[in-house]
């Protein structure tokens, strides 16, 4: 994709609000949101105030859809040396299923918040708020485009679940996971006619359905522990 036509998302909202005081403002997104298996993964990031070069040293960091696999992997490793703290939160598919995707949403929000040090003091969120956070808080349409710490986090949290969904390649072979990630491609659905639903797939998103009276998941048994793997976290890569 040519960079050039890619819009930059700016340090207007976050110039804005440190000079109304807020010296911690973070950014949130997440990633898996519409896939059929997997956890859905937020990732919330603190850029620094004091960095007048910050702009520069997150050149092309932006919307995480619009950039290769190779160039968020750059990128992260750019936003990891640069970033004042970064953290990762995830919910899996049997919680997704139980509270539902928005609600499950929130909650990666949540723990990704959780694990920042030092913690945020103001929010920046792409599309969603957060009732039960008690911080100031602003969300927007299209965040990841026009608010580069939101397009940050939109990176991290993309890489880290891509990362995951890789990793489950080998815990459930066929179904393509490393290459599709749980997105609805033509493959994975062919896996899901020829194989069925596995202990990662979200039951209560089409086109997946409950197992018949006495059906078997594929790796029903791996449930439990995929349920506590999924919920991880990153903390600060610099000194507060």
């Amino acid at each position: 994709m040519n960079g050039s036509r890619i819009r930059q998302p700016s340090l207007d909202w976050e110039t804005r609000l440190w000079k109304r005081g807020y010296r911690r403002v973070a950014g949130l997104d997440e990633a898996g949101r519409g896939a059929w298996a997997g956890p859905v993964v937020a990732a919330a990031v603190i850029l620094p105030p004091d960095d007048g070069q910050l702009a520069g040293h997150l050149h092309g960091v932006c919307d995480s859809k619009l950039l290769s696999p190779a160039r968020r992997e750059a990128l992260l490793e750019v936003i990891s040396r640069h970033a004042l703290a970064m953290g990762v939160g995830a919910v899996a598919p049997a919680a997704i299923d139980a509270m539902g995707i928005v609600a499950a949403t929130r909650r990666a929000m949540a723990l990704a918040l959780r694990v920042l040090w030092p913690p945020p003091e103001c929010l920046l969120i792409d599309y969603l708020r957060l009732p039960d956070v008690p911080l100031p808080q602003e969300c927007m349409p299209k965040g990841d485009a026009l608010v580069l710490s939101i397009a940050a986090a939109s990176i991290v949290a993309k890489v880290s679940r891509d990362r995951f969904m890789a990793g489950l390649e080998g815990v459930f072979p066929g179904y393509g996971f490393a290459r599709h990630k749980g997105y609805g491609t033509e493959e994975h659905q062919a896996a899901l006619a020829c194989q069925g639903p596995s202990a990662v797939h979200r039951m209560s998103f089409a086109p997946l359905r409950p197992p018949a009276p006495g059906e078997r998941r594929v790796g029903d048994q791996a449930s439990l522990s995929l349920e506590a793997v999924a919920i991880v976290g990153s903390q600060s890569p610099r000194e507060a």
